[in-house]
């Protein structure tokens, strides 16, 4: 544990609490709440005395059956023979557990760079090795690079979409290609499909576990917290190769043996409202989106960013740090001086800081008015940084 780097939301957190007054553009969550009326619902159902026990553990029958209907309809995913699903505290833990399922120490995983630094984490903590890899420009996937980095030791490639830091939505043509690539080598296929309503212009989610044949090697990952504003009930679910289930049911029953009970409920409420519910929510992010865009263009030639189609995220690249600063005293002075906070690009594995200072900017957790402030300050701050007046 003492070779993992700390996680850099709680030092934002605390940069944050230090400076009264600071807006965030951090955390990625949203600024909506779940449903009233699935909260609403809850306490009657909680009076059934069977509740209050231990649980299935790969979820409550009418919660697998309510998501095995989402996937159905709106991924293109069957389950059956091939393919199981279980209902986990949070995405985070299902990736945990099926790092864990699937690998040895030593063993290697692909990661498409930038990365998400929880998965990173994740890897390293059992024991594994992450190999990231450079995307293109724009963020989209390399496939050639990914496959130039397979070794006899690597045992998954994993893809992000919409993608976490950068917004990026993989074509599906990429995306089956990734997965044409690990069905030839042997390989998994981890597909972290968290933001998967959070797309604009026109631009579709694929899930390569839709893909025929794809159900023997390929891991998707889901949550509850983004789509349906459920980050502190910690719901999430993977479908995961039939193969795999007594060592996910092993890493499951060990850690936590069934997600909690009230939460599974309020998802299973949620979902009975459904895609409909979430849409005006990503319509009005996209809104904001545009403002964001439109904000930042007045940083001109001090900052690139691509305008990507998904999650709610803009990571920008800004002219390198000078020698000998360390890479989290621009994120200091953004709040102690302007009272803004965003999420260094170090995070997320582009450490070469001196060549570049990329910084990620979330547009979801706050309502429009905030965050049209908050990015307004931002450009302030990196002006003051670098030097430029207006």
């Amino acid at each position: 544990m003492a070779g993992i780097n700390s996680p850099i939301i709680p030092t934002i957190a605390a940069l944050v609490r230090n400076n009264p007054g600071t807006i965030s553009l951090g955390q990625g969550v949203v600024n909506y709440t779940p449903p009233a009326e699935a909260i609403s619902a809850l306490g009657g159902m909680m009076s059934d005395p069977t509740l209050h026990k231990y649980l299935a553990v790969s979820g409550h029958p009418d919660l697998i059956e309510a998501i095995q209907n989402k996937l159905r309809t709106e991924n293109q995913v069957e389950l059956g023979t091939e393919a199981m699903l279980m209902v986990t505290a949070g995405s985070n833990m299902a990736f945990l557990n099926s790092v864990m399922a699937v690998a040895d120490p030593g063993d290697e995983f692909i990661l498409p760079m930038p990365f998400y630094f929880n998965q990173e984490m994740a890897i390293r903590m059992c024991g594994c090795i992450p190999v990231p890899v450079p995307t293109n420009a724009d963020w989209s996937l390399n496939v050639e690079a990914l496959a130039a980095a397979i070794t006899p030791r690597t045992r998954a490639i994993l893809t992000v979409s919409p993608n976490n830091p950068t917004g990026a939505v993989y074509s599906e043509a990429s995306l089956r290609a990734v997965n044409a690539l690990c069905a030839q080598q042997g390989l998994y296929h981890f597909s972290d499909e968290a933001y998967e309503y959070f797309t604009y212009d026109g631009v579709q989610h694929f899930s390569p576990a839709s893909i025929s044949g794809a159900s023997k090697h390929t891991l998707s990952f889901y949550s509850m917290s983004k789509n349906y504003g459920m980050a502190s009930w910690r719901v999430g679910y993977v479908v995961f190769p039939s193969g795999l289930f007594d060592a996910m049911n092993k890493v499951q029953d060990t850690n936590l043996i069934c997600a909690p009970m009230p939460s599974q409920l309020l998802a299973l409420q949620a979902l009975q409202l459904g895609r409909p519910w979430v849409e005006p929510k990503v319509k009005a992010l996209s809104e904001v989106r545009q403002t964001v865009y439109k904000a930042l263009a007045g940083l001109g030639d001090l900052v690139e960013f691509p305008q990507t189609q998904g999650a709610f995220y803009v990571l920008m690249k800004l002219p390198g740090l000078k020698a000998g600063v360390e890479p989290i005293a621009f994120n200091q002075a953004m709040t102690e001086n302007f009272k803004v906070a965003s999420i260094p690009g170090f995070a997320f594995g582009l450490s070469r800081t001196h060549e570049a200072n990329y910084q990620r900017l979330s547009y979801g957790a706050l309502d429009a008015a905030s965050v049209a402030e908050g990015v307004q300050r931002y450009v302030a701050a990196v002006k003051d940084w670098y030097g430029v007046r207006n």
